[in-house]
This record gives C-alpha cells, sequence and structure tokens, in this order.
C-alpha cells in the first residue's frame, strides 16, 4: 500500500476536500489531522487563492492559504527545475515540477492531463485520483 506522507494537491482536489458536507471532506480533515505533509509551491498557493477566491470570496481564500502557511504539516518547496511535461495544460506543470522538488509520494489530482505521466520515465511521478487518497487516508 503507499503511503501518503508528501503530497501534492490538485487545486480541484482541495476545494472538493474543503466541504464539512463534502465527499472528500476527510482529505482535509486527515490534513489538518497531520496524517500527510502537503507541499506548495508559490505558484501552487497562488492558484489555491485565486480559484478558492472566485469559487467562495477572497476572505475565505486569504484564511485557507493562512492557514495553511501555519501547518507544520506544510512543505513551501522552490523548484528548479520545469519540466513542462504537461502538453494539454502547461498551467499545470506547477504541480509537476513541486513534486519532484519535493520527492514527493504523488500528485492527487482527477485532472485527465495528469494521465501523461504514466508514460514519461523521468521524472517519475506517480498520480492518484483524490477517491484512492481518500481510501488510503481511511485505511490508515
Amino acid at each position: 500500500m503507499l503511503s501518503p506522507r508528501k503530497i501534492v494537491l490538485d487545486t480541484n482536489c482541495l476545494i472538493a476536500s474543503l466541504s464539512r458536507h463534502g465527499e472528500y471532506y476527510s482529505v482535509w480533515k486527515g490534513f489538518q489531522e497531520g496524517k500527510y505533509t502537503l507541499c506548495v509551491s508559490t505558484a501552487i498557493l497562488e492558484e489555491y487563492e485565486e480559484i478558492i477566491g472566485q469559487k467562495t470570496s477572497a476572505i475565505v481564500a486569504r484564511n485557507v492559504i493562512d492557514l495553511l502557511l501555519k501547518k507544520k504539516n506544510v512543505e513551501l518547496i522552490q523548484p528548479f527545475f520545469n519540466f513542462h511535461l504537461i502538453e494539454a495544460d502547461h498551467d499545470d506543470d506547477k504541480f509537476v515540477d513541486c513534486a519532484f522538488a519535493a520527492d514527493a509520494a504523488y500528485i492527487v489530482s482527477n485532472d485527465n492531463h495528469f494521465n501523461i505521466l504514466e508514460k514519461v520515465t523521468f521524472p517519475k511521478i506517480f498520480v492518484l485520483k483524490l477517491r484512492e487518497f481518500m481510501k488510503i487516508l481511511e485505511e490508515e
């Protein structure tokens, strides 16, 4: 079984996990309980804030970012490589670059653009769907 020690969480998966009434809330709860380390870069945090702000409000977005920056199980990563592996949407490259720089176990994403990573031998980045990651957390 895979261990969820260090992960990179795609923006849509983060948003899907935030609501207490949502199907994936256990992922956010697991984060709050320190069950895994969330690896982020400045570019990822900026995207989180922008998209959460669009879906809710700027205040909610700022509160989420502030909480992330205060948690001990968040690693702020500075990627030094830009692999440009996600041809279908280069905006997703920041997640790959962060995962590589952090030596993360995997990226958690429901975005099919990441499927290309199955064919890439270097850097080897694994991707899990949000539901798969949630099951791993629940089994531990």
